[in-house]
């Protein structure tokens, strides 16, 4: 079974039936993120398994020698003698006689295995440690749902010449921004000459290439950079890169003098930085090189014939120093521009998570890190699925609060509450409440009092009922004015206990504290 034409038609047969198996997989509806991932994931294996053979089928046919030899070997020249063709019949007939059932065995055997492996179905969940897609994502990035750009925030604000630090949603508008420009344009040319920014977009890079396969892996993003870098090199040569035109490695000197080493072939602006140079080991070992070289040293007195000479000092072309930053710069800048959805999810759960309590942070983790839990086993009719999805669907027509038992309140006590009524808070960002009783209760929330701590207004009663910024801020100075100054003061609201019992306000306890009375 080693015929050049036999292979290729096994080939062409396997080919076959992984694009049977990628159509069989790709087109279940998959409901849940998770799902559609593995599904992805899933999918993009059998596609380089379809790859991986394409190649090898590609190069059968290409070796024009081998398959001429194999047809003209089963193919005489005379009509009637036809040895070969019978002898390799025979041999066939032989062996599938012996093994009627051995068509392609171990390709059959390895798609079995393969599509036996954990697919999610419609509806069905798996225990986390079962899930090798699940090992992919850290905690941060929720199964592919969110980026983790915590540590790429800190390296950034770590950078020099940077000017204002960033806070992580202000770092994550500066990210979206790269839709319409160019990422990080807005820091001044001399940070971005520095090597630490080289570090800094090589590791965002490395990570936002990292993210795009793992996320999306049915993206050929290799593809995208590839042709991104082509675009990026003829805009280099011809000088279009915005930003990187008009760069120049050397600072000119005071006096436009500078020193020149010639075994080190560079200058130096200052003489305590030459004289100091004269002892570190990379000097000591070019003029070791440059003795047993014997070349004469280029221009000792000045900067060497074939440099170029800007304000009396050598200037080295900074194109090919910075190509490689302003490369970087420029496929993340693409990189991003494909996951600006990702980045916007990614900002509004840090918001929403801004908002949370440090209990209600607890209980988030806390149910993040609870096991999935495998579904109840079914009956050969299938009664207990058909059973459990009747359960699940809930009919909610008008789209009623869930109770406790997790079904729909009855209307009339959706009226009674007045759970159809909106109430909106301004402070709270124009955050909507249903109904009365939620909107009450909303004002001593963390949400309120953080809005009421970001207009530097205290959150006590007087406050109560009020939504709009604007009369909060005209109650405030309204209680000035009448001379109700004490509520402003955090000091005399605050109440301390001595180790009698006794309670006073900041400002008495710290009083009589000082006074040795306490």
């Amino acid at each position: 079974m080693d015929s050049v034409i036999e292979v290729q038609r096994q080939t062409h047969e396997e080919i076959e039936h992984f694009e049977r198996a990628l159509y069989s997989v790709l087109s279940k509806p998959q409901p849940t993120h998770e799902s559609r991932l593995q599904t992805e994931h899933k999918a993009a294996q059998i596609l380089d398994r379809i790859s991986s053979r394409v190649v090898a089928l590609n190069n059968l046919y290409q070796d024009e020698s081998t398959r001429k030899a194999e047809i003209e070997a089963i193919s005489a020249a005379d009509p009637g003698n036809l040895t070969e063709f019978y002898s390799r019949l025979g041999k066939i007939q032989e062996h599938y006689a012996k093994y009627p059932e051995s068509v392609n065995l171990g390709f059959e055997h390895e798609l079995t295995a393969f599509m036996d492996e954990s697919v999610p179905q419609e509806g069905e969940e798996q225990y986390e440690e079962d899930d090798p897609i699940a090992l992919l994502f850290s905690g941060e990035e929720q199964y592919g749902k969110y980026l983790d750009l915590y540590a790429n925030h800190n390296t950034y604000n770590n950078l020099k010449n940077i000017g204002k630090r960033l806070g992580y949603l202000q770092y994550l508008d500066v990210l979206l921004a790269a839709q319409s420009t160019t990422v990080h344009s807005e820091l001044p040319k001399e940070c971005r000459l520095q090597r630490d920014y080289e570090l800094y977009i090589t590791a965002l890079h490395a990570y936002l290439m990292s993210f795009t396969r793992r996320a999306q892996p049915l993206v050929d993003v290799e593809s995208q950079q590839r042709e991104a870098e082509t675009i990026f090199s003829k805009q280099w040569e011809a000088g279009e890169i915005e930003g990187w035109n008009d760069i120049k490695q050397e600072k000119p000197t005071e006096n436009g003098e500078s020193i020149w080493c010639a075994a080190c072939q560079k200058a130096y602006s200052k003489q305590t930085v030459y004289d100091a140079h004269l002892s570190s080991k990379k000097h000591i070992k070019a003029t070791a090189k440059q003795a047993s070289s014997d070349q004469p040293p280029s221009n000792p007195n000045g900067p060497s014939p074939h440099t170029p000479v800007e304000n009396g000092h050598p200037q080295q072309p900074a194109k090919n120093k910075h190509r490689t930053a302003a490369l970087l710069t420029h496929l993340t800048t693409k990189l991003l521009a494909s996951l600006a959805p990702v980045i916007n999810e990614t900002k509004s759960n840090v918001e929403r998570r801004f908002s949370l309590t440090a209990r209600e942070r607890e209980q988030e983790l806390l149910e993040q890190s609870k096991p999935k839990v495998a579904p109840a086993p079914t009956n050969a009719s299938g009664e207990g699925a058909e059973e459990e999805e009747e359960e699940e669907r809930i009919y909610n027509p008008l789209k009623l609060p869930l109770g406790w038992d997790g079904k729909p309140i009855p209307y009339w006590l959706y009226k009674l509450h007045g759970l159809g009524v909106e109430y909106r808070c301004e402070i709270c960002s124009d955050h909507v409440y249903m109904g009365r009783k939620n909107f009450d209760r909303h004002f001593q929330e963390s949400r309120h009092a953080f809005g009421m701590r970001a207009l530097g207004l205290p959150n006590t009663k007087h406050f109560h009922e009020i939504t709009r910024i604007e009369d909060a801020l005209a109650l405030a100075e309204k209680l000035k004015r009448e001379g109700r100054n004490e509520i402003f003061e955090q000091e005399t609201m605050e109440e301390l206990e001595d180790e009698e019992g006794n309670v006073y306000n900041r400002k008495t306890y710290e009083d009589l504290k000082k006074q040795g009375l306490i």
